[in-house]
């Protein structure tokens, strides 16, 4: 009878280890994963300012240039491409598509001064600029943020309870490797009629009689 009460103590503290191991693995995936989570939501509200500063610039501007339907429809569909984005990739798919349509606006400007020193557009500018950095600084702190997460729902033996929980690895935002040799734009100089430097995401030469910092 003894011996029988001490098999069953014995279970049931195995159980009770078991079962303390795997909530508390599961506990910090949770964490880990509401980390990487919160992180991207940093991200995504950047993104989502940065569309609504350059649709706000379109808006501004198109007047005067009418002939440039095909960049005003590259920005449409980015900002659209944005907004029906459910999940991160697909939101850093869209992202690239405005890095691409917001460089070609910024080159197709360069041609149109009277626009440019527009005191409406100078404003946009610095804060779209003030809104790439944000943006900058946020990927980079996603990006750790999913780097530790990934190390650790990858590493034996989380790896298996993550298995088993189904906590996949995160998707990162990677810099372009076209932003990473070419500099980024930069609106600092715009205030008092300077000229606003920028180069296209993608490499975009200007139109004719176009000029490029």
């Amino acid at each position: 009878m003894r011996g029988a009460l001490i098999a069953v103590i014995v279970v049931v503290a195995v159980l009770l280890l078991g079962g303390g191991c795997v909530a508390g693995n599961y506990n910090q995936l949770v964490r880990a994963k509401a980390e990487v989570d919160n992180r991207w939501a940093q991200v995504d509200n950047q993104l989502k300012r940065r569309g609504d500063l350059i649709g706000n610039l379109v808006n501004s501007v198109k007047g005067g240039m009418i002939q440039e339907q095909e960049v005003f429809g590259r920005i449409a569909d980015a900002r659209a491409a944005m907004s029906g984005a459910k999940t991160p990739q697909q939101s850093i798919d869209a992202a690239r598509g405005m890095d691409s349509a917001i460089g070609r606006l910024l080159v197709v400007i360069e041609n149109y001064p009277n626009l440019k020193s527009l005191d409406v557009v100078q404003q946009l500018m610095t804060e779209i600029s003030g809104t790439e950095n944000r943006l900058a600084t946020e990927r980079m702190r996603y990006n750790d943020q999913v780097k530790e997460y990934n190390v650790l729902v990858r590493s034996f033996p989380m790896n298996l309870f993550a298995g088993f929980f189904r906590y996949e690895p995160a998707i990162p935002y990677p810099v372009a490797e076209a932003d990473k040799a070419t500099p980024k734009v930069d609106f600092s100089d715009v205030r008092g009629g300077a000229a606003a430097p920028g180069a296209p995401a993608t490499g975009t030469p200007a139109p004719a009689g176009g000029t490029t910092k």
